[in-house]
């Protein structure tokens, strides 16, 4: 069995009792969506918070700042659908104005980026991530319920246009779905100079369907790749944190990334924390448990008192986030909640 450190002596700052140490705090800034993927929620969508219950953008940038003190050297805005938040210009202004600094990413759907990119990268935004799974568009308006793909690629060229580089595309493969066509999605995004990570599809959807089973692993995304280019994978040791295994396409400087978060979790390397639109931290995406950091904000709660609160939450942080356990419960929140 394992020894813990004494929790009397604990280090100072987001650590946990496993040597990791938090450095990228993920904030979910709304849980609403325009999109409806068929592996995040069902077709009508969910019951959406109310404003009230939701930060605001003081409530918000107060708890990052606290959170940037305390180590945090990455925030990246999530949601929901991030660009559904309204003042979400104002919201990246207002963390760039953190001292330090702390690099300041985005994931999205993309849906509504063209018309936002160039004001989100004056306000401070550094890059961002699309979720695009597919280049089809019949199989894009099957997979989200809408027809919204052009969309997508405008905003997609918008944030390259913009600067917010690399742009990165993230992708789950889902069999019988869009397996068949992953090396396609990677020639489009080598044309177009984006990056490209395909994830293993999560337990994390709103109806609790997921199968392990029908799951697109890694090594069969890899595989597939591999008709049709030479993957060379980079260094392990240059991996660091990251979530990506990353491969050289034919040779470089191009590459691509596959995140084996099921089948090769990445847990013992993990610096993540989150933050919910309500304002609960989540130590891991797949935590059954949470802390409360709203209502003592809102009851007047010093900054220690906040503080201390969000270390006790990553000291609980467990070891991994035990999928393959025998016991394994998926979340009650699904990702449009919890943030990616």
């Amino acid at each position: 069995m394992t020894r813990l450190p004494d929790p009397s002596v604990r280090p100072a700052g987001l650590a946990d009792q496993f040597g990791r140490r938090a450095r990228d705090l993920r904030v979910s800034v709304t849980d609403r969506c325009n999109l409806r993927c068929t592996y995040c929620m069902p077709a009508e969508g969910l019951p959406w918070m109310p404003k009230a219950e939701m930060l605001s953008d003081e409530e918000m940038l107060r708890i990052i700042g606290l959170f940037v003190r305390d180590g945090i050297t990455q925030v990246r805005l999530t949601g929901g659908e991030p660009l559904l938040r309204r003042s979400l210009v104002e919201l990246v202004a207002g963390i760039a104005a953190l001292e330090p600094r702390p690099k300041i990413a985005m994931t999205t759907n993309g849906v509504g980026l063209e018309r936002v990119a160039v004001g989100l990268k004056q306000a401070g935004l550094d890059r961002v991530n699309v979720s695009l799974d597919t280049i089809d568009s019949e199989t894009f308006t099957q997979l989200t319920r809408r027809d919204r793909l052009a969309d997508v690629e405008a905003g997609l060229k918008a944030a390259s246009d913009a600067g917010l580089t690399p742009v990165k595309v993230n992708a789950v493969a889902m069999r019988g779905i869009n397996d068949d066509s992953v090396a396609d999605v990677l020639a489009w995004c080598l044309e177009r100079g984006y990056e490209l990570r395909f994830i293993e599809q999560m337990p994390l959807d709103a109806q609790h369907a997921w199968d392990r089973a029908q799951m697109i692993s890694a090594d069969e995304i890899r595989e597939r790749l591999s008709q049709r280019w030479d993957l060379t994978p980079l260094p392990a040791a240059d991996r660091g944190s990251a979530p990506a295994e990353r491969f050289l396409v034919d040779g470089g400087p191009e590459t691509v990334g596959i995140i084996a978060s099921v089948s090769a979790p990445f847990c013992a390397a993990c610096d993540r924390t989150r933050l919910t639109a309500d304002g609960q931290v989540r130590n891991c995406l797949f935590s059954t448990t949470e802390t409360d950091l709203r209502g003592p904000l809102r009851e007047g709660a010093t900054d220690d008192e906040l503080l201390g609160l969000m270390r006790g939450e990553m000291w609980r942080k467990r070891r991994g986030h035990g999928i393959g356990d025998p016991d394994f419960v998926q979340p009650a929140r699904p990702m449009s909640a919890i943030g990616g």
